[in-house]
Formats: structure tokens, sequence, C-alpha cells
């Protein structure tokens, strides 16, 4: 018999971090709970990335996953937000890994075409396609809708060697 396996999705963000908490057995999927931890933006960026430790810490506390799921970042034009989200990127890695839990990690584009069936999906599309997977889900973002969408393609894939996904080009080499 199969038992339950919850998983915590976190959708990194400097002024925004979404998470998702769901629960599968098998192929079943069932939501848990939603939602995002903020961060002043008129602190400091340590004390906004502290923010952003305690507010993961607490909903590990509360939840007690059994994984994790955190999307990967790309780099965009603007050099400067790219480090401050690669920073805030590292604290929803670090206060999973300081539990002990497995992070994995999963680009956009297989989040997307994971629920929604396409890699270039809109926002509209993941969260209608979220609670088409999970009627009783509810989410107070988009970014909370997106760390469910990252913890649906971590129970999609969770047992899929990374080497196939690499090769698959859905992370990096």
């Amino acid at each position: 018999m199969d038992h339950a396996i919850r998983i915590l999705g976190i959708d990194p963000g400097l002024r925004r971090t979404g998470w998702g908490v769901i629960e599968t057995i098998g192929n079943r999927l069932s939501f848990v709970s939603s939602g995002t931890v903020t961060s002043d933006n008129r602190r400091d960026l340590a004390d906004r990335l502290r923010q952003l430790h305690d507010g993961l810490k607490e909903v590990i506390d509360r939840h007690d996953p059994d994984e994790t799921a955190v999307e990967l970042t790309f780099v965009n034009k603007d050099a400067g937000a790219t480090l401050k989200l690669g920073q805030a990127r590292g604290v929803a890695m670090l206060v999973p890994a300081l539990y002990g839990l497995n992070v994995c990690e999963y680009a956009p584009n297989l989040v997307k075409k994971t629920v929604v069936g396409t890699g270039h999906a809109e926002k509209e599309q993941i969260r209608t396609m979220v609670k088409v997977l999970m009627p009783k889900a509810t989410f107070n973002s988009d970014d909370a809708a997106d760390a469910l969408a990252i913890a649906i393609c971590h129970a999609q894939h969770r047992n899929v060697p990374a080497a196939r996904l690499r090769q698959a080009g859905a992370l990096p080499s």
C-alpha cells in the first residue's frame, strides 16, 4: 500500500515567495495549504532575506513536508534583480535543507508543461489547471498558485531519474 508523501512547492521571490503544500498517494493529489511569504521592501536586503527564512521555517514547522521542490531561476536583463532573486532562491533552498529535506529543482517550462500541457503557459492558465487538478485548492496570489504547480510537477516527476530530465532539457546540465 502506498503512503502519503507531503510535498512543499516553493516559488522564490524577494518581495513574495509563494508556497504550496500537497499530498500525493500514488497518482492522487490532495491540496493541503498554500500562501505567500512577503518581505518588507523598506528593509535592507539582509533583513528581507531573514523575513523569507522565518516565514518558510514557519511553513515547514506547521506542515511538516517530506520533500521540497523549488523553481529554477533564469537570468533576465536586469542583473541586479537576477542577483536578488538568486539570493531569495538560496533562502528557499536553505531552509528545507536545514530540516534535512531533499530539495529538487524544476525549470519553469517543465512546471508549465506538466501542469498545463505547454511550456509557455500564462499565469491564468496555471491558476485554472491547479484548480482543475485540485478542486479544493485555494491560493492568495499567483505566487502561491505557481508554488502549487511546482509541487504538482514534483509529484509527477519525483521518481524520474535526474539524468532523464536533464536529457529532456528540463534541468540544467
